[in-house]
């Protein structure tokens, strides 16, 4: 729809040399009904594109006034659900844009001119009939038009597979023959809307190709094997991270295995600031590479059930989405990989909400692309903490809200499933205060008075430690609590008066730290994290505000 229903008119620029090709080209659209001869008020600026000998049109000020319809398919198939051994046919449609009509209403606001040297006679005036490359809209209106001309053929073959991205279409089916007829009825049903197919590109034997990747009867595996590692900008590593992005969810490229890539994502955002492969960035991307010729993910079995395995490396947890074959040398199917961001949102960010949003992310992907939920989810935990957490964590209810109590703990044996866990089964800190010494904290941002003070159990004498620290309120709040904890390795209480971090310390065990900008901040904040991880007695921890007029402590 439009944003206004004035015409729209913006000026034909001069041509120049480039008028007599402009001339040949209107000719052959109009042979073509392409475009049709017209008296419409707007106009936009067209030209030649002489790399492809195309007609194309200056659009901008059209595109302004036009609302953006959106994607209309966010998000490519995924072609690990198409059952091996189907046989297949991919379809590629020729010219798809110029063979998309524009509705007639809308057709005279995309108007042209061919201007004549020296105003010899008034310009020839045009408008399209066809869907213009370099509207904003074309895309998406292209790919319904497609899916509307699909419909009928779709609704014939309920059985069959027939799956459509922009001008490229892909036929399964279980028996050759019925995917004959499924091919025989897209065809028709194309070539009924007016869209043209390309016969020199069918494709009906292995190996397939289709949207970027190569398919054999079993398995699924990218068609480039090659990236360009030249990096010499910031837009060049976004480049060659956008390639290794589309394809480690099937390749299980982990964020441990990217990390020395991603750290060179910091520092100036300009886009031409300059970026160069360190060492480690170089082995990373060995691996990489070794991984596009070496690795692939598996077309599914119809008739096995699907898992989900939620596995840990050194910095985060991932998941697999994977079939087990028992009859097979090598059981392990793997469908599709689940990653995390790199970057987490959180400074602080705990294994369980971690593993919550690796299941949550699986199990939408799954019903978004299967239709089904997984048959069982395999965590790295032990039984018993695993229903302590459940009961605990939010977090992990809302994940598995509506699943029923099919998790296991005992991972398949396989290399791959090999759960490499790096964090306590049980947490220390206690729900409730204990029967010990009870230790208070306190800090200023404006004295940098970082304090602490306790109860001697012998003397029953109250004692104190005071250090100055620089930084922030949260920074000296900070520091004395983790004197607390270097000070009182037995169990302990620790009262503080600073919700945040009694927040970061009831928050930060078994956690994943993402580096901050603050270095005193982080500094303390790793010490408290390693205090922690090596810590066997328990602790409890509580805010109470102390600053306040009201009578007692």
């Amino acid at each position: 729809s439009w944003k206004t229903n004035n015409p729209l008119w913006v000026s034909q620029w001069p041509q120049e040399k480039k008028l007599s090709a402009l001339k040949e080209l209107f000719k052959e659209q109009l042979q073509k009904g392409h475009i049709k001869e017209t008296n419409s008020p707007s106009n936009s600026p067209a030209f030649v594109n002489t790399d492809s000998w195309r007609l194309l049109h200056d659009l901008r000020r059209i595109n302004e006034v036009i609302e953006d319809m959106g994607p209309l398919q966010p998000g490519l198939p995924s072609l690990s659900v198409i059952p091996r051994d189907w046989p297949l046919v991919i379809i590629d449609l020729k010219d798809c844009f110029f063979n998309t009509p524009l509705h007639p209403d809308d057709a005279p606001q995309f108007a042209f001119s061919i201007p004549s040297i020296n105003r010899r006679e008034p310009p020839q005036r045009y408008h399209c009939l066809m869907l213009p490359q370099v509207m904003k809209n074309s895309p998406t209106t292209c790919q319904w038009f497609v899916a509307q001309a699909l419909s009928p053929a779709r609704q014939k073959h309920l059985q069959a597979m027939i799956l459509h991205y922009m001008d490229d279409l892909f036929i399964a089916a279980s028996t050759q023959r019925e995917v004959e007829e499924a091919c025989d009825s897209v065809i028709t049903a194309i070539q009924d809307a007016g869209l043209e197919v390309s016969t020199s590109k069918i494709q009906e034997t292995l190996p397939w190709k289709y949207l970027g990747w190569r398919m054999t009867e079993k398995s699924i595996r990218p068609q480039k094997i090659q990236l360009r590692t030249k990096v010499n900008t910031l837009q060049d590593l976004q480049q060659l991270l956008g390639e290794i992005n589309w394809i480690r969810s099937v390749l299980g490229i982990t964020n441990d295995e990217l990390a020395p890539v991603f750290d060179l994502l910091r520092g100036d955002c300009d886009i031409t600031s300059p970026r160069s492969l360190i060492p480690k960035a170089q082995r990373a991307l060995k691996k990489v590479i070794e991984a596009l010729q070496q690795r692939e993910a598996h077309q599914c079995i119809e008739s096995l059930p699907f898992f989900l395995a939620v596995l840990w490396e050194q910095m985060q947890l991932y998941g697999l989405i994977f079939q087990w074959d028992s009859s097979k040398r090598d059981p392990l199917l793997i469908i599709e990989w689940i990653f995390l961001p790199y970057r987490s949102p959180k400074t602080i960010f705990p294994t369980v909400e971690m593993m919550a949003q690796i299941i949550i992310r699986a199990r939408e992907r799954w019903l978004t692309i299967a239709g089904q939920d997984f048959a069982v989810i395999y965590v790295p935990l032990k039984k018993e903490y695993f229903d302590w957490t459940l009961q605990k964590s939010e977090d992990l209810q809302i994940a598995l809200l509506n699943y029923p109590d099919a998790y296991s703990i005992h991972f398949p044996r396989h290399k791959l499933l090999q759960a490499k866990l790096s964090f306590r089964e049980t947490p220390i800190l206690s729900e409730v205060p204990l029967e010990v010494v009870t230790v208070f904290s306190d800090g200023s941002g404006k004295t940098h008075k970082s304090v602490i003070t306790w109860q001697n159990q012998t003397t029953k004498r109250w004692e104190s430690g005071i250090q100055m620290v620089e930084g922030s309120h949260q920074v000296v709040e900070l520091a004395a609590v983790v004197r607390a904890f270097l000070l009182f390795p037995e169990p302990f209480n620790l009262i503080t008066d600073s919700a945040y971090v009694a927040n970061i310390v009831k928050r930060i065990e078994g956690s994943v730290l993402k580096d901050v900008s603050n270095n005193s901040f982080c500094r303390y904040l790793m010490c408290l994290y390693t205090i922690l991880q090596n810590r066997t007695n328990p602790y409890f921890i509580s805010h109470i505000r102390t600053h306040t007029s009201f009578p007692g402590f």
